[in-house]
């Protein structure tokens, strides 16, 4: 089994189809997607994120980190919710993202989250971490 996040970028297309729908109507078909992920045994985590207007963004291309106020980019640069999934393999997260019930223009990105048994396990850090996350039942 390996994690996989599904991040959902809006666009303009979808954006607007989404200000159209009745809220309660996007609740209802996104609980029932997730209701499926959850009795399928493959959920770990999901997320939908407040505007980009209410963020801010840290910026290291300087010296100095410098805050701004969002939103800070175009559209398609903008990510809007997650999932979390683990499954068995690259595929399966694509099937999985294939049924997402998303708006017309929607894209999803799909990224393997590797495991901390991939990392140097003699390494102080990866140690500390290892124990944070047995103490945190997430191991």
């Amino acid at each position: 089994m390996a994690k996989y996040m599904l991040i959902l970028r809006g666009t303009d297309e979808s954006l607007a189809k989404m200000v159209e729908t009745p809220f309660e109507e996007i609740i209802e078909t996104m609980g029932r997607f997730n209701d499926e992920l959850i009795r399928a045994g493959v959920l770990v985590a999901a997320e939908g994120l407040e505007d980009p207007a209410q963020g801010v963004v840290v910026d290291f291309g300087g010296e100095t980190p410098v805050v701004t106020d969002g939103p800070y980019g175009e559209t398609k640069e903008l990510f809007g919710g997650f999932y979390i999934i683990d499954v068995a393999s690259k595929e399966e997260a694509v099937e999985w993202a294939r049924r997402i019930p998303a708006f017309p223009g929607t894209k999803c990105e799909i990224r393997r989250v590797p495991g901390i048994d991939e990392f140097p396990q003699d390494n102080e850090w990866i140690a500390r971490e290892r124990a944070w996350r047995e103490r945190t039942g997430q191991l």
